[in-house]
């Protein structure tokens, strides 16, 4: 399940004021429906198409302008992460997809593993800082998030609040922290914690957690909500949440706020969006064009207004949340595309009882 944050925000509220960022860059979205990507026809009737796992109307609204910057229709096919990139490696070279736009570094990881993508020429790969690219080229993160811990400041001093995943799981948090088993940020979170301690550490950790009996919610802004109103002292989601929330609500009515635990910890962890071009793409130059135009000021001030997303362009920031610098994020270091495969962390969730 994709995370929650841009369907908070709303399609209503993304189209009027978000979506005018585009408009340079060709014609505005139309309302179709997303799983059917465009129909429009491209001068030379071909078609590009993209794997994505990630919100249908968030990349509804930047397809009709990879169209127009790629000169090809745009088909996309959604899915879950874990499945369509165990599908494409299947697919292998008779595969239709000739890009991947990835909502987390645990797919862009298992992308990697299967061989199935090309290196991204230098000047696409430069957009973004180099934590926050593969280490052999083949993806580049389009937008950042990070993990945080809500609570409320009129119930928790904030020098009280546990800053890290040991400190998270002490009896004195016992019946009072929330999360979402559903949502993909928990699952990468996992994966992250993983990846820092080794599968038997994070086993440990999640068995502790498990005893603590945490409240599970449907979607991170219903965590918010129950942080906001007492029903539990602290939540974990991410910080993409909390901005779209906030500015759905006008500001008003989002009591939790966030605490943001210091490097090193996976209660920091950063994520990422991203993109590859399939290694056995039909069009490789359009699908370098496309991934090219998702890494434009334009693309990346779309992504850091409509989800609240941290830009990996320099230049860029968000009109409407309140987001640092993509650099100045302190989360733990470790390389993203050695994250573990989500489908094997859903696995360890599920016999835990956390998923």
């Amino acid at each position: 399940m994709a995370s929650s944050a841009y369907r908070r925000l709303g399609a209503g509220t993304a189209a009027g004021a978000v979506l005018v960022a585009l408009a340079a860059c060709g014609p505005q979205p139309g309302s179709g429906e997303p799983d059917e990507g465009s129909t429009a026809e491209a001068d030379d009737g071909s078609t590009l198409t993209l794997y994505s796992d990630r919100d249908k109307e968030l990349v509804g609204g930047i397809v009709p302008h990879l169209e127009n910057t790629t000169g090809h229709s745009v088909h996309v096919r959604y899915g879950d992460g874990a499945e369509l990139a165990a599908q494409l490696a299947e697919e292998g070279a008779d595969t239709e997809a000739d890009l991947f736009l990835a909502e987390s570094a645990g797919t862009l990881g298992a992308l990697v593993a299967g061989g199935v993508l090309r290196e991204l020429p230098e000047e696409v790969l430069a957009v973004a800082p180099e934590r926050f690219r593969a280490s052999d080229g083949s993806w580049v993160a389009t937008s950042a998030r990070t993990r945080a811990i809500a609570y409320h400041p009129g119930r928790i001093d904030k020098k009280d609040l546990p800053e890290t995943t040991e400190e998270l799981v002490d009896e004195k948090w016992a019946d009072e922290v929330g999360y979402a088993p559903e949502d993909s940020s928990w699952q990468t979170f996992v994966s992250g914690l993983r990846l820092l301690e080794g599968d038997n550490g994070a086993r440990d950790w999640l068995t502790d957690f498990a005893q603590n009996d945490p409240a599970a919610f449907p979607d991170n802004a219903s965590v918010l909500d129950a942080v906001g109103n007492g029903e539990i002292a602290l939540g974990l989601v991410n910080h993409d949440d909390h901005r779209t929330t906030t500015v759905e609500r006008g500001g008003a009515g989002v009591a939790a706020e966030l605490h943001h635990t210091g490097a090193g910890d996976a209660l920091g962890l950063v994520d990422v969006a991203g993109v590859g071009v399939v290694r056995s793409s039909d069009t490789p130059e359009a699908a370098v064009e496309a991934a090219r135009f998702l890494m434009s000021g334009t693309s990346q001030q779309y992504f850091a207004d409509t989800a609240a997303e941290y830009p990996m362009r320099a230049n860029v920031t968000s009109t409407r949340h309140d987001l640092q610098d993509v650099e100045e994020l302190d989360g733990p270091d470790i390389d993203l595309s050695e994250l573990p495969s989500q489908g094997e962390t859903r696995k360890l969730l599920d016999e835990l009882g956390l998923a």
